[in-house]
């Protein structure tokens, strides 16, 4: 263990003992595909008695019409959390009829890429927006791409744990905004280095259907009757079949800082791309995409761990955190875990808390482009090999095991788990790390392990054991109860969400191209840092 880690870890043992780390805050995002009966991705309308996609702040959809979204509020306890994150499972069923929600990340059957619905949001300036910004999306890159689903993960530190924080440093000349980003910041950098090992132990995508594929070759192995498998990635989900954009990679972000993060974004929204020229942004009156700049808006940006701050009405995300610095981060390299009927449980969470609280307390020197380099190339490594004997890392002084890289991260995590530990007598960070720690040295533990075995084990093809799957999880979510007052919560946001889409719709006053002309003018415009 470094003397740094060390020693902050021992500076901060009073707050963990007044318990300051039990008030981490963390909330869940989590996507799922509406399927049929066997398996086909559902071509019917978003219920709309779940409320307005728009508006509704639970329940909502992602790229398509039939990628649900869910969110969850910003808890302290993670099994609030996960009761939340259920209810909006029991909730939704009850207007489902026949439809399952699919468990995994890798999509279910699709008949090409119009197979995949575009998601609507109405009629309003905000809504078309919305709409415009996902038909980008398929003209660069195609709606195949996004109907891969997965769970993203928020998670903050407490105000009074990073006054300890800055406090332990010496830094109290610094504003406490100004703190708290770099310090986001130097945490998401040990992230990008570490990665791979949540890709790695999570990972749950080694198998696709050939529809995904439209007849492209992968190199992978076919398997029953449409099944395309591999022995050997954790997550093709994370890999070049999945989220992808060459042209985002000339962007180079690794993270140093904040102003470094949001000046590249700020450029990229800025710079007319010639690929996305020739698309060309209206075609007969019209709208293909938002403009043909390298990323049409902030989120178009994709990378496996975010820095974000809640935007107010009038700013852009970028903006928000140049205004107000980083409120929390979130992470994105989660795939669904099918044999979960939540796709994430609590050790899991106690498992993504202590490596993140690790990220944060060890030394994170600035990331040079050589090292940037070789991590995008050791993350690609795991994500298609990480379940094969033998595979090695790239570092600045040579290749090393993975599996040597991964007990030595897990023997300071321990220390953090202890940390984290202090004063719960079920110490569930430690578990967690026990739980977790023979996948390492047996990859068939893993998920995408797993369920390679078992779908080789049965001779199934893979659509049709996740839908088996669905079904068995559609049950259990049928017959538990809804917390009561979730419940009527869920029923009254359900009614005023459509009644927010219906006044957002009546207070238009200008076109949609003046809308979006007033949008990327006020995105261009920098904000200032507030020190308080």
């Amino acid at each position: 263990m470094s003397e740094q880690l060390a020693r902050r870890i021992e500076g901060l043992k009073g707050a963990a003992q007044r318990g300051l780390f039990a008030r981490i805050r963390r909330g869940i995002e989590k996507e799922g595909l509406r399927v049929d009966q066997q398996g086909n991705i559902e071509q019917t309308p978003h219920p709309r008695a779940l409320g307005s996609k728009l508006t509704h702040p639970h329940i909502t959809t992602d790229y398509s019409e039939a990628l649900l979204e869910y969110i969850t509020p910003v808890f302290c306890r993670p099994q609030d959390a996960l009761d939340f994150l259920a209810d909006l499972h029991r909730f939704t069923y009850r207007y489902l009829g026949d439809e399952l929600i699919w468990p995994a990340s890798m999509p279910a059957r699709l008949n090409g890429n119009d197979s995949v619905p575009i998601a609507d949001y109405g009629s309003s300036n905000v809504g078309a927006m919305k709409h415009v910004y996902r038909r980008g999306l398929d003209v660069r890159y195609g709606r195949i791409m996004q109907s891969i689903a997965g769970i993203h993960y928020n998670f903050s530190l407490p105000d009074a744990l990073w006054s300890e924080l800055q406090q332990l440093e010496g830094e109290s000349e610094a504003s406490p905004n100004a703190y708290r980003s770099r310090a986001y910041f130097d945490l998401i950098r040990n992230f990008r280095r570490n990665s791979w090992l949540l890709m790695y132990l999570f990972g749950a995508s080694p198998a696709i259907d050939r529809s995904f594929l439209e007849g492209r070759d992968a190199g992978l192995e076919h398997h029953g009757e449409r099944t395309l498998l591999s022995s050997t990635a954790s997550t093709l989900r994370m890999s070049d079949l999945g989220y992808q954009n060459k042209v985002q990679s000339q962007l180079r972000i690794c993270f140093n800082s904040l102003e470094n993060y949001v000046g590249t974004l700020r450029h990229a929204i800025a710079t007319p791309w010639p690929d996305y020229e020739r698309l060309g942004v209206q075609q007969e009156g019209e709208w293909r995409q938002l403009n043909s700049n390298i990323l049409q808006i902030e989120n178009e940006y994709y990378s496996d761990i975010r820095p974000k701050r809640v935007a107010r009405h009038d700013e852009t995300s970028t903006q928000a955190l140049e205004a107000r610095g980083v409120e929390y981060i979130e992470v994105r390299c989660l795939d669904l875990d099918p044999f979960l009927p939540l796709g994430i449980d609590e050790t899991e969470i106690r498992f993504l808390d202590t490596f993140l609280v690790w990220c944060l307390l060890r030394e994170s020197p600035w990331i040079p482009d050589a090292e940037c380099d070789r991590l995008d190339d050791n993350r690609a490594r795991v994500v298609r090999y990480g379940r094969q004997p033998g595979l090695t890392l790239e570092f600045e002084d040579g290749p090393r095991l993975m599996s040597t890289c991964a007990h030595e991260i897990l023997d300071e995590l321990a220390s953090v788990a202890q940390l984290l530990d202090s004063g719960d007598e079920t110490a569930p960070h430690q578990t967690a790390l026990k739980t977790l720690a023979p996948r390492i040295d047996d990859p068939g533990l893993t998920p995408a392990g797993r369920l390679e075995r078992l779908l080789r084990e049965q001779g199934c093809d893979f659509v049709d054991w996740v839908t088996e799957q669905a079904r068995q999880q559609a049950e259990w979510f049928r017959a538990t109860p809804m917390d009561r007052a979730r419940e009527a919560l869920l029923e009254q946001l359900s009614e005023t969400s459509h009644i927010q889409q219906r006044d957002t719709e009546a207070d238009d006053d200008v076109s949609f191209a003046e809308f979006l002309g007033r949008y990327f003018e006020r995105a261009r415009q920098p904000h200032t840092f507030q020190k308080a």
